[in-house]
């Protein structure tokens, strides 16, 4: 079985690392113009990420679901939850587009964006909005993917599409003058070549089939409701993940310029644990939906014990390399002094993160393998309203005890987490 989790996680774990490498050329092309332009764009790509994340949930709950209905062998289902799913992800992008001005306003005012950026950034958004459609259609395609026990499509044409943006941006910056808007164009072109790329190689799956099935009428077999439930699940835990990090960002500009520079530096060194990890959860996802449709609670459970066993394996990894090269990784990220001692005070806590977060990384994929999403949702909310409260009484003494905050909102997300799964879920499955 250890193969079986390889075969998914690792084409995970390398899609998920081609991001950040997309993201540094898109920052090394506009910081060669000019640092407005180089705070345009980190601002810019905030903003989407922030949007795009909370729209994350098309790509986990088809995930689950095709998962579940691909270990019943029930095919016809996994394809009726595609259609549902892409249907779903197209009203969505509409609305997004529709409410972009109100969007960028509201975060405009929370990110504190200054008049001389704000011209910029409104450039980038109004263009990089057009791809919505594609993007979410991405999750879903993903997703589908995803859940019929194929990590290798996802990787391929992640590959793919970060390739064609790195090189359509590179050109239309570099050879056309652009600036921004060659960067925006390079990442719409790209998405939608992505999107036909996977609607063609499903196609192909399935026979060559034409994309009418996209336009039928109604959608036999998938219960509308459950399938309603489930998103609706999602996106309120989702939301509620990207309010914590919205309340980070915010309670780090209030304390200075350094402070700000320093924890988004620890939230990159973060963020690498769970690109990796992730890779590991979306595994979960695959194998765990797939041996609950075929009701094999016994390689299920094998299952969560060897992805929990990888995921504190990975844990170990990433401590180990914090406590030895902190101060070198710091290095990469920042020349400025006081940034740099900055960090290195927060250093005990850089070292423990990765142990702290594993476990809510690996039982978000558990809990979406299960389409337990209540819990998720449920696990999230009491969590959030813990950090708030941390937060009102802890973030204005300094900035350790705004990451002990956040640290323990990863912690009690594992934590209720795994009593969910022993005390309800595991019981359930065991007898």
């Amino acid at each position: 079985m250890n193969r079986e989790i390889l075969r998914l996680a690792i084409p995970n774990i390398l899609s998920n690392i081609s991001i950040p490498l997309l993201s540094a050329v898109d920052t090394a092309l506009m910081g060669n113009l000019s640092p407005f332009y180089l705070g345009a764009i980190g601002l810019g790509s905030m903003i989407f990420n922030f949007i795009y994340w909370n729209f994350g949930f098309l790509r986990m709950g088809t995930t689950g679901m095709v998962a579940q209905a691909y270990g019943e062998d029930n095919v016809n289902l996994m394809d009726n939850l595609l259609v549902a799913s892409l249907r779903l992800s197209f009203l969505l992008s509409v609305g997004i587009m529709l409410l972009s001005p109100w969007l960028f306003e509201v975060f405009n005012s929370l990110l504190l964006i200054d008049d001389k950026h704000n011209s910029i950034v409104s450039k980038y958004i109004y263009i990089r909005i057009l791809d919505a459609p594609a993007t979410l259609g991405i999750y879903v395609l993903m997703g589908w993917f995803f859940g019929s026990q194929n990590a290798f499509i996802p990787l391929l044409v992640t590959i793919i599409i970060n390739g064609a943006n790195i090189v359509l941006s590179y050109t239309l910056v570099h050879f056309y003058g652009w600036d921004i808007s060659g960067v925006a164009w390079g990442t719409v072109l790209s998405q939608y070549l992505g999107f036909f790329m996977l609607l063609l190689i499903y196609s192909t799956k399935r026979g060559g089939q034409s994309f009418k099935w996209l336009f039928k009428r109604s959608i036999p077999s998938v219960d509308v409701s459950s399938f309603f439930k489930i998103n609706i699940d999602l996106f309120v835990r989702t939301v509620s993940l990207t309010l914590s990090f919205l309340l980070l960002y915010r309670w780090s500009n209030l304390s200075g310029p350094v402070v700000l520079a320093a924890n988004v530096i620890i939230l990159q060194m973060i963020s690498w644990v769970s690109f990796v990890t992730d890779g590991f959860a979306f595994a979960a996802e695959s194998i765990v939906g797939k041996y609950k449709g075929r009701n094999s609670n016994k390689k299920l459970l094998k299952a969560v014990t060897l992805i929990m066993k990888w995921g504190m394996v990975l844990a170990f990894c990433f401590t180990l390399t914090y406590w030895l090269f902190t101060e070198k990784i710091i290095d990469i990220y920042t020349a400025d002094q006081m940034v740099f001692s900055e960090v290195k005070s927060l250093k005990f806590i850089i070292i423990l993160m990765p142990l702290i977060g594993f476990l809510c990384y690996i039982y978000d994929g558990i809990f979406i393998g299960l389409l337990q999403t209540q819990a998720m949702r449920d696990t999230m909310i009491f969590s959030l309203i813990l950090y708030i409260l941390m937060l009102i009484y802890f973030g204005d003494k300094g900035n350790v005890y705004l990451w002990v905050s956040f640290s323990l909102f990863l912690g009690l997300r594992g934590l209720s987490q795994t009593l969910y799964w022993a005390f309800k879920i595991k019981r359930e499955l065991v007898h």
